[in-house]
């Protein structure tokens, strides 16, 4: 039985997308910037409805004790909405990647042979919460030359239908087809399972949100999926490190948006740090309202500078390798640099490492031997973002190494065919 959604059914609805996907692949780099600047003016111009419709989903939130980060995530804020519509600009102003032929070499039989970008064609994408997914990925799709059939959470729903029905009419304003981005009016699990199942409609199902989402899309799809169950972030701070630089990277790395799957989630400290860094980095971070989940010796400092308080706990095994997406951060203090990588293999997610360090070598040496999707030397885990690296935006974040692994912009939407220029050659 097939699951009706606005009395079309969602495979119809994913046939209408694939229809679209076509005109999709086909506009020119013209048309896509111009398409994704209206799009940003529309958000700016219907800033005040977008927000109604983002206030009744907050309520029912609310009203049903979604917590504090996630409520967080849920609000359509002013900074947001401007950030959203920035986003846009920036993916716009990008070279589109479609077209674009490289590594022509020259066959000893004399044909050229190269490498061509093209789009993906229908991109599923699955996500809770934030809805700026929405019209980050309708941004980054159409750039790339993709159509994307988009089912947000129910959290959500007013909010996407409201962001859903604006991209439909700036489509239409530019006499495309509307399915060309398309949000699912419906958000039970029966049409999500539905959904996976359209192996013949969607090249790829893109999950974002929390690790039971993400491991029940990968388990029930029959189409390849970009996933990343947890974002397991680790800040190590090496015993050449500068207090000043340490405090400001883990406060703002923890603390700045705690909900977020690049928040850092363990600090390392090299036991040479520990009496230099610690103790200004702990009142830091108690000062942003951070409870800080100490093994021995990072207990014991504190303990001693009189810093014991209930924000300040014993840690437990199972604190590390959690992804707490709250103001809760598991400390580890090791004796080399040896262990701090032993660690992150051990408790990591593949997804975001950072090393703060005044020391050259063991900074290039942490790049070469932590082998997560980012990897950053004195900078904030809060940095691996599509947005902050170039990207405009992203899709989301890979820890798969295949097609695509760390935050996805255009390219990554994106595939390459063989293109062949002969001159009449037949094989013998």
């Amino acid at each position: 039985m097939q699951t009706q959604v606005a009395g079309t059914s969602i495979v119809e609805l994913a046939r209408k997308v694939r229809a679209a996907s076509i005109q999709a692949a086909q506009l020119s780099s013209g048309a896509k910037q111009n398409l994704l600047t209206r799009l940003a003016e529309a958000l700016e111009q219907n800033r005040e409805a977008l927000q109604q419709a983002n206030q009744g989903d907050v309520n029912r939130a609310e009203e049903n004790g979604l917590s504090g980060p996630m409520l967080e995530r849920l609000r359509l804020k002013d900074t947001v909405l401007d950030q959203m519509a920035l986003s846009l600009r920036e993916v716009a102003q990008l070279p589109d990647p479609v077209g674009e032929i490289n590594r022509m070499a020259r066959r000893p039989n004399g044909m050229m042979v190269g490498r061509m970008r093209i789009p993906l064609g229908v991109i599923g994408i699955i996500y809770e919460s934030r809805p700026n997914v929405t019209t980050d990925a309708a941004g980054l799709c159409l750039k790339a030359g993709n159509a994307c059939l988009l089912r947000g959470g129910s959290e959500a729903h007013e909010t996407n239908m409201a962001l859903g029905n604006l991209i439909a009419e700036v489509l239409e304003a530019q006499h495309l087809p509307r399915e060309m981005v398309t949000v699912v009016p419906l958000t039970d699990r029966a049409v999500l399972t539905e959904m996976l199942k359209l192996e013949d409609e969607i090249d790829l199902i893109i999950p974002r949100g929390g690790e039971g989402l993400i491991r029940f899309v990968a388990e029930h799809s029959r189409i390849p999926v970009i996933k990343h169950y947890q974002g397991i972030c680790h800040t190590f701070v090496d015993a050449s490190a500068d207090s000043e630089m340490a405090t400001s990277v883990i406060v703002n790395g923890k603390a700045q948006r705690p909900s977020v799957c690049n928040a850092t989630e363990t600090l390392l400290i090299h036991h040479q740090a520990l009496q230099t860094c610690w103790v200004s980095m702990a009142e830091g971070l108690l000062k942003a309202g951070v409870e800080l989940r100490c093994c021995d010796r990072s207990w014991g400092l504190l303990r001693e500078k009189g810093l014991e308080t209930a924000q300040v706990k014993r840690a437990e095994p199972g604190d590390y390798g959690q992804e707490f997406l709250d103001y809760i951060l598991a400390v580890q203090v090791v004796d080399s640099f040896e262990e701090a990588v032993r660690h992150i293999q051990r408790y990591g997610s593949n997804h975001t490492e950072a090393i703060v360090t005044q020391d050259h070598q063991q900074a290039m040496r942490f790049l070469r031997e932590v082998n997560s999707s980012v990897v950053l030397v004195n900078a904030s885990t809060r940095f691996a973002d599509g947005h902050q690296l170039g990207l405009g935006a992203e899709i989301g974040i890979s820890t798969t190494k295949l097609h695509s692994y760390g935050p996805m912009g255009i390219e990554e939407l994106t595939t390459q065919k063989f293109v062949v220029l002969g001159e009449g050659q037949i094989r013998q």
